[in-house]
């Protein structure tokens, strides 16, 4: 095969951080992908409407001429979120649901929730109004070591949460581990998960074997390859619980290469050429519309896009570094060939 046509694909799990750095990430993503939700985690955090809309005017405001994007706004959970502000988020068309970040999970995540029982009347609330609950899922606790906290968390936390709010929207993002794949499986049609490029072509050793790869480091970490073969059986099994979400992260170079370097694989300039690279060692390039394009829009409640993008098989480098407005950035994959491109 040497050209592969699929409906456009969407995105849903995205960093594109804001102001200056909009010129490089919103283009990155808006020429491949048809729809997009914006993660909240900026400083200070998109916790409400206005805040949303305000940061989505900034976003189309970077999308290029000709371009066919839908900004889907995730609201940041915290512990001071209403009901008020969930029937707002249920009103409003650009906005998809809420993120749920452990305090301390990750990046700009210090704002995070510390206490998910205490939120249980505004988890009753978006069952209530069908507003999703999208889960950066890891415990945080010190005692817990880094590669068990998806599983500490699925057991602890989500388990009990889905006991008690049976018919809330969950969306367990960039999940990393069997575990998390067995949870998925085991819930109703109204869990699904999201599973990136690097937890698919990668696992621990490409992080840590050779010496610390910091532009391969992300959270949820990369675990074992027993792990990784999980999502791959996933991603592949033509369930409609997973689909396509990058995590793509962008960090300048400086603060990656650091000595507390950044979590967050920057994939945007490569996204679906990896999906692709990913499906055909897979010997799955027939299932990779349903998961780039189809899966998730059908778990959301979106058309399915009619618009196509092609894939044409010829190899070709991914940049080494890219010129932004805030330094340098190292592309994930940057240097290796890839096999696939999109057609501009």
């Amino acid at each position: 095969m040497q050209q592969l046509s699929l409906p456009r694909p969407d995105d849903w799990h995205l960093h594109l951080r804001d102001n200056e750095l909009l010129a490089t990430t919103v283009p990155a993503s808006a020429s491949v992908f048809g729809r997009a939700v914006i993660m909240p985690n900026l400083v200070p955090p998109v916790t409400d409407a206005q805040q949303a809309m305000a940061y989505r005017e900034r976003i189309m405001a970077e999308v290029p001429a000709g371009a066919d994007f839908q900004p889907l706004m995730a609201l940041y959970l915290t512990q001071q979120t209403s009901r008020v502000q969930v029937e707002e988020a249920a009103a409003d068309e650009n906005i998809i649901g809420f993120k749920l970040y452990p305090s301390g999970a990750t990046t700009n995540s210090a704002a995070g929730v510390t206490d998910i029982e205490a939120l249980d009347h505004v988890f009753a609330a978006m069952a209530e109004l069908k507003v999703p609950l999208l889960v950066h899922g890891e415990v945080t606790t010190a005692d817990i070591d880094i590669f068990d906290r998806e599983k500490v968390f699925i057991d602890t936390k989500l388990r009990p949460l889905m006991e008690r709010h049976p018919q809330l929207k969950l969306i367990l993002e960039h999940i990393t581990t069997s575990d998390a794949v067995a949870f998925v499986e085991s819930m109703g049609a109204n869990v699904a998960a999201t599973i990136t490029p690097q937890h698919l072509l990668m696992n621990r050793n490409d992080l840590l074997v050779g010496g610390v790869r910091p532009h391969n480091y992300c959270l949820p970490i990369l675990k074992r390859r027993e792990h990784q073969l999980a999502l791959q059986k996933a991603a592949v099994s033509g369930s409609p619980k997973f689909f396509l979400g990058t995590d793509s992260a962008p960090h300048a170079q400086s603060k990656k290469e650091a000595a507390c370097g950044c979590a967050g694989c920057y994939s945007a300039p490569a996204a679906l050429e990896l999906y692709a690279e990913f499906f055909e060692r897979m010997d799955a390039l027939d299932k990779l519309a349903d998961f780039a394009s189809h899966f998730g829009a059908d778990f959301y409640g979106y058309p399915r896009a009619t618009e196509t993008v092609t894939l044409r098989r010829e190899p070709w480098q991914v940049a080494a570094t890219i010129d932004t407005a805030v330094g340098p950035m190292v592309p994930y994959w940057a240097n290796e060939t890839l096999n696939w491109q999109v057609e501009k």
